[in-house]
């Protein structure tokens, strides 16, 4: 007979921790040693509930990476003693962090669920019970003495998620978040459905935590009108190791001669430029039309259909692991975590 499962709750802060104070309205962050005081449903789980706040809490336009150096190594040092894991996190930037995550915990065979909420948990109509009851039973879900689930995910409205396959796409409906190029991994209605096809299986090694993280990262959202002291300004930044390009449709840029020169040559100044689309769906095929078929007879590194929040944190995770110039390029383009189709 299997024990009770045992779950560990980090609350880094976020809506979903919030309760409104009866006197003055503010909203403050809660007690957590008093969660079943505000959810009181999670009880009749009979699972063993352990919870560690964040002081002060974070707010996620605040996220850095050494947050996720610190969840992470939470999650190292209390790796053994819990069978899943619940983060609770502001959801602006929590694709972010439920990407970061996925590149840090390798070999994972317990369950990360990052949620949140659109309301706090106080208020009436909150979105965030559901989302909090929920995240914790999938983090306790076993399946002949696995993890139904050994990943790092994001549960948001009744969606289970990859978290390095998400964004925010909605800032006003509870259905917040959206993986447009990899299909759920569950849907929550009377019976949580897993789509176990999709879900990744632990290969069977040990656990580990890579916590070094290289920040020497830019984004180049590029747009008609751009000018070159912009792309310039980007691309000479000191100490920058390399650069997301956010490129139209399937991973296409301007063929006007300077931005062509500027992104040779900060290929040849050995920058890692990397193409993602700012399509949400679909994926970059550079040598689809001549507009993007000249990035990769630079040197640009096609991103196929990553994410940018994938993008950015995949190249801290290489980068800080010491990766650079071939190798980074090669590791980029391959799928480690599920982040990216095989091409």
């Amino acid at each position: 007979m299997e024990k009770n499962p045992r779950i560990l709750v980090i609350y880094t802060g976020g809506t979903i921790g919030m309760v409104e104070d009866s006197v003055s309205g503010v909203l403050n962050p809660f007690d957590f040693e008093h969660l079943t005081d505000q959810i009181p449903e999670i009880k009749k789980f009979n699972y063993l509930i352990d919870s560690i706040s964040f002081d002060p809490v974070i707010d996620s336009s605040n996220m850095q990476p050494e947050i996720w150096t610190k969840i992470a190594g939470l999650i190292e040092s209390r790796y053994e003693s819990y069978d899943g894991f619940v983060i609770l996190h502001g959801s602006d930037t929590m694709a972010y962090t439920a990407s970061a995550l996925s590149f840090m915990l390798d070999n994972l065979s317990k369950p990360v669920i990052l949620t949140g909420s659109q309301l706090p948990i106080g208020m009436i109509r909150t979105d965030g019970k559901e989302n909090f009851i929920t995240a914790i039973e999938i983090a306790a879900a076993r399946k002949n003495g696995h993890a139904v689930v050994p990943e790092v995910c994001i549960y948001f409205e009744y969606q289970l998620y990859r978290g390095n396959r998400t964004h925010k796409f909605n800032a006003e409906h509870f259905e917040a978040f959206r993986s447009v190029n990899y299909p759920v991994l569950a849907h929550a209605g009377v019976h949580i459905k897993y789509n176990e096809t999709a879900i990744q299986k632990p290969v069977g090694k040990e656990f580990r935590v890579f916590a070094n993280l290289d920040t020497n990262i830019a984004i180049l959202k590029i747009f008609p009108g751009i000018n070159q002291g912009v792309v310039s300004s980007i691309l000479s930044i000191e100490g920058l190791k390399a650069v997301v390009l956010e490129s139209y449709g399937s991973g296409n840029a301007p063929t006007c001669e300077w931005f062509m020169e500027e992104v040779r040559n900060a290929v040849k100044r050995g920058i890692t430029v990397c193409n993602i689309s700012q399509c949400r769906g679909g994926a970059v095929i550079q040598n689809q039309y001549e507009t993007g078929r000249w990035l990769e007879e630079a040197g640009v590194i096609g991103g196929n259909d990553m994410t940018t929040e994938a993008a950015v944190t995949k190249l801290m995770y290489l980068m800080g692991n010491g990766y650079s110039g071939k190798k980074l390029g090669e590791y980029f383009q391959k799928p480690l975590r599920g982040e990216v189709s095989q091409m």
